[in-house]
């Protein structure tokens, strides 16, 4: 498959374009500057100054962009809603790298996990933006989008155990009671996803097995 990493040189997208790599897919990276990520073509253009020609002839699209700075935060809707217009009335896939903060605690879908008491303050600004660019992708019936949220412990430098359950819209824990996993095994899940394409247009989650 042709995939294109969007911000790959965040450490979750590094992560994709190995795992992908590994798999033999063909993998573009498009950055904001000339870096070391090792994808089989590397093109540096920001993301916002991406046109539909760019895109053009990929399979899937992986939209890696983070923002932590409170400032940048829109970034999110924006980055995303602006890659659904390039895609928009095309079989590309987008894959969109999500936040926890927006997964559901209760069956009828009222709460999520950043309105819970105890989810730290400094996380609330990162989580409402993540929680918004999923209620506008949300509104988008013309893109094949697929937004894949971690578990609430997502860990940078965790371990690659190659084992993960695959969980939908509410907050999921493994039978150790955890919400946990790492970005090693979220790559794996989100090339997983790329292949096999069973979740358009719908949030799923992930947390180690």
């Amino acid at each position: 498959m042709k995939i294109a990493v969007v911000a790959a040189t965040g450490r979750v997208g590094r992560l994709v374009v190995k795992e992908a790599l590994d798999r033999g897919h063909d993998v573009t990276a498009f950055v904001r500057s000339e870096n070391n990520t090792a994808a089989t073509k590397v093109v540096v253009r920001d993301i916002l100054d991406l046109t539909k020609e760019d895109l053009a002839g990929f399979d899937a699209v992986v939209d890696a962009f983070g923002a932590w700075k409170e400032e940048l935060l829109p970034g999110h809707v924006q980055t995303s809603q602006h890659l659904c217009d390039i895609l928009s009335g095309t079989d590309i896939r987008l894959l969109i790298v999500g936040g926890a903060g927006s997964l559901y605690v209760n069956p009828e879908h009222t709460a999520v996990v950043a309105d819970g008491p105890d989810f730290p303050a400094e996380f609330k600004p990162l989580a409402n933006a993540q929680g918004e660019e999923l209620k506008a992708l949300r509104t988008r019936k013309d893109v094949r989008w697929t937004f894949i949220s971690p578990a609430g412990d997502f860990q940078a430098d965790g371990e690659r155990t190659g084992k993960y359950i695959l969980a939908g819209e509410e907050l999921t824990l493994n039978d150790r009671g955890e919400s946990i996993i790492s970005y090693a095994d979220y790559a794996i899940a989100m090339v997983d996803e790329i292949e096999k394409g069973d979740h358009i247009q719908e949030r799923i989650s992930v947390v180690r097995a």
